[in-house]
């Protein structure tokens, strides 16, 4: 059982090995420097620069995140301590039926949706034009992909919490919603943060509703109306197109790279985190 768990973990090493080999003779020629910072990317010239796909990527994460993780956190308190049993056997099936949606599906509907949205509703408010393929639009498809997955594991853990702790609340005076503020939501912290590093992830790689609506524009977005274009988008847009092209396949195999260690760090950091909450709480 130690040699099958060891080996189901060293796939992991063994992707990032992969990748870095296939992506080395693209640091034969340039530098990691140059390939973070330059905003230029003209593989026919030999310019690869990754800046402007590693803001894109952050970009239609960080909104995502926003968007979706108060929205999922209300939801969850409410299926787990306001609402009925038999909202709740309505609202969860359409939550696991909303996961299991193609994301192809997810970007359709941003287009004839979320797009026409923002084009003529938001984006006036704030600039003269949009042609509604933003990071806004990528970050808010991808919020309603990930919302699934945070309501169900944040209601999980807010079913974990003992009914003991509400009612010791309760009983020295605090309301409800006092009670789960300081005593539900504080207790659930650490399985909050799971929940949400697993939909980060999730994030980071969604490739197909995101290219659909970004616009994929190569340059670093300067604002929320701006387009953008995500690592994945790159990957799924070029691979297989243009090899004849010296170092294109290494580039590409650059950007896999890139977003495999930008998810494991964060993964990393984010455990380490969780670690420091649950002690935290523990002692």
């Amino acid at each position: 059982m130690l040699i099958l768990s060891i080996s189901s973990v060293s796939f992991v090493f063994l992707i990032g090995i992969g990748l870095y080999i296939r992506a080395a003779p693209l640091f034969e020629e340039h530098s990691l420097f140059s390939l973070f910072r330059g905003s230029d990317w003209a593989p026919s010239k030999n310019q690869f620069g990754f800046y402007p796909f590693i803001m894109g990527t952050l970009w239609v994460t960080v909104i995502a995140i926003v968007v979706a993780l108060p929205l999922c956190l209300l939801t969850a308190i409410y299926l787990t301590e306001y609402a009925k049993s038999g909202i709740r056997k309505v609202m969860l099936p359409l939550m696991n039926i909303l996961a299991g949606i193609p994301p192809v599906i997810y970007g359709v509907w941003g287009i004839f949706f979320v797009v026409p949205i923002v084009r003529e509703y938001v984006a006036p408010r704030f600039m003269e034009y949009s042609s509604g393929y933003t990071v806004l639009t990528g970050g808010a498809v991808l919020a309603v992909m990930i919302f699934p997955i945070l309501v169900s594991i944040v209601s999980e853990v807010l079913r974990t919490i003992p009914k003991e702790l509400k009612d010791a609340s309760l009983s020295l005076g605090a309301t409800k919603w006092e009670t789960i503020r300081k005593v539900v939501v504080k207790r659930a912290l650490p399985g909050i943060v799971a929940a949400t590093v697993l939909a980060v992830s999730r994030a980071f790689g969604e490739t197909i509703a995101v290219l659909m609506v970004c616009g994929n524009v190569p340059i670093a977005p300067a604002s929320v109306f701006d387009g953008g274009y995500p690592l994945p988008a790159l990957i799924a847009n070029n691979f297989g197109e243009m090899m004849s092209i010296p170092l294109y396949d290494s580039a590409l195999m650059f950007a896999a790279l890139l977003l495999f260690v930008i998810i494991f760090l964060f993964n990393l950091i984010s455990r380490i985190i969780l670690n420091r909450i649950e002690h935290k709480y523990s002692s």
